[in-house]
């Protein structure tokens, strides 16, 4: 099946209800919190799927993930290393500020600022270049024609709103205290928010004044964070709310056996992974004093080698998930077949460790969200398992993703040594991926790199992902793509682990689309009396 085949398939899968005419509220929980408001605070999907209610880019993706015009109303390549973006125009922020160019050129700058966790979605030495109230220049050093795939999650701020409310600066995910932008918010998009207690309940009011026709017919949407998986099921099983994400696997028969809702099942663009700090000379949590036990390939290639990822898919995800060879999904890869997964072999790991010069293995902490993706801490203990078998000694640290994402992604270097991680690449496109997650993160005046947790560096994986974003010609570019991931590979920089499946819990009064990308994206929803 193509991509287009399989996304299109995803994108049609809905509950089959009559839309009625009279507005509605509709009650959301999800596993995990929203901390901040703040839209270049934390690259993650939930977050960008709630703050898309709110803001707006100047792309967007439809329902089967195609890029369509949002704030832009076209655009144009004049040039190879120049875009030019014309604006749509009677555009109004939430608060009655007119959407320009200028907020445009503002935004550009802010989301590349120190602090923001968006800083790839505009290469660094681009210039933004105000032509006219609606009209805006992106003038690159270099040719890259897929710039604007990830744009539907750069919002675009009210740079007259921002500035008046001391909010110029990006939203550390680190922050102790919150920033005016992180409580409030300020959009062109179809919700405003009424109300936001982070940890407690969000409240999001129809926009009477979008300037686009709702397809929706709600009047507000009220989320509320659930964390325990049995307390979002009954929530959902009693009518007290309409939709939540995810349903547990060992739940997803009750759902579905209930009179009152069911699942929304597909495959999900997701891959999960664990990660390693290659880049300090001393871990920051282990008893290896003097020296990092990652930064040796034998280390690294014994890790791999003791997790049981067939264990993992039948024990812990019960069957809902596809072990990956890649960190990509093999629906965004056409050449994803030609990779296979090192086979399960402790012995051999332990061999492994021992001319590594860890006979007796080595401790260390795992940081993992407990909150974040499907049966994260049950894969991280299950890991810890894994490794004792090989003697390595694994102290997991399961966490909320707020503190799990403010201790990773703290300033001044990524605070962990062993960590799980699950990526959706942006642009739906292998380069997200090398660039992002797999780049080099040693030059601080570029963002290559920024959700390398773990510092792993080859300058000539690098050098190939530079000729990935340049190359034209798709035969030529999935064949550097490859090139990359063999190097990759061959390295075991990380570890992928799987693409898990996507399980939304959906009230049958509820008619919504669900996304490859797992964004619960409301402004789609309908809902009966």
């Amino acid at each position: 099946m193509s991509l287009r085949q399989c996304l299109l398939a995803v994108a049609t899968v809905s509950i089959l209800a009559m839309a009625p005419a009279s507005a509605q509220t509709l009650r959301y929980a999800n596993q995990g919190d929203l901390k901040s408001l703040d839209p270049y605070t934390l690259n993650e999907t939930t977050t960008h799927a709630h703050l898309g209610h709110v803001y707006e880019g100047l792309i967007g993706r439809d329902k089967d993930l195609k890029i369509v015009p949002a704030l832009a109303e076209r655009w144009e390549i004049p040039e190879p290393t120049r875009w030019r973006f014309y604006l749509r125009k009677g555009v109004k922020f939430q608060n009655g500020d007119p959407f320009t160019a200028d907020d445009v050129v503002f935004s550009a700058d802010r989301v590349r600022k120190k602090g923001s966790n968006l800083q790839t979605r505009i290469p660094a030495d681009a210039k933004v270049v105000k032509v006219d109230d609606f009209t805006v220049d992106f003038i690159l050093t270099t040719p890259n024609p897929i710039m604007h795939s990830q744009w539907d999650t750069w919002y675009i701020m009210d740079k007259k709103w921002a500035e008046a409310n001391n909010a110029a600066e990006p939203t550390p995910a680190a922050a102790t205290s919150p920033s005016f932008a992180s409580l409030n918010a300020n959009g062109t998009g179809p919700f405003t928010v009424e109300s936001h207690q982070p940890g407690v309940k969000t409240v999001y009011k129809a926009n009477p004044n979008w300037w686009q026709k709702p397809e929706h017919n709600l009047k507000e949407i009220v989320f509320t964070p659930i964390g325990s998986d049995a307390t979002r099921v009954a929530a959902l099983l009693s009518g007290e709310v309409d939709v939540i994400e995810p349903v547990p696997i060992q739940d997803i028969s009750r759902v579905d056996s209930s009179p009152n809702a069911q699942v929304l099942k597909g495959p999900e663009l997701r891959t999960i992974f664990l990660g390693m700090d290659q880049i300090r000379d001393e871990l920051l949590y282990s008893n290896v004093k003097g020296k990092n036990p990652f930064k040796d390939i034998k280390v690294r290639e014994a890790i791999y080698k003791a997790v049981d990822i067939e264990l993992i898919k039948t024990r812990v995800m019960r069957g809902l998930s596809v072990p990956s060879a890649l960190m990509i999904a093999p629906q965004l890869f056409k050449l994803s077949g030609d990779f296979t997964r090192p086979k399960l072999d402790p012995d051999g790991a332990k061999k492994l460790l021992a001319e590594a010069g860890y006979p007796d293995g080595f401790e260390v902490t795992m940081d993992c969200p407990n909150d974040r993706y499907v049966n994260d801490a049950a894969i991280c203990q299950a890991v810890v398992g894994m490794l004792a078998r090989i003697g390595v000694k694994v102290t997991l640290l399961a966490q909320p993703k707020a503190q799990y994402f403010a201790k990773v992604l703290k300033p001044g270097g990524y605070q962990t040594s062993f960590y799980l991680l699950g990526w959706t690449p942006g642009t739906l496109d292998s380069h997200n991926v090398l660039h992002d997650i797999m780049g080099c993160r040693d030059d601080p005046k570029s963002a290559r790199g920024e959700a390398n947790l773990g510092g792993y560096c080859n300058k000539k994986f690098d050098e190939i992902a530079e000729k990935v974003l340049q190359e034209p010609d798709t035969t030529k570019r999935d064949l550097l793509i490859k090139q990359a991931y063999e190097i990759g590979t061959k390295d075991f920089s990380y570890i992928p682990l799987h693409q898990q499946a996507l399980a939304w819990g959906v009230s049958k009064k509820v008619k919504l689309n669900q996304r490859a990308d797992n964004q619960v994206l409301l402004y789609w929803a309908t809902k009966q009396d």
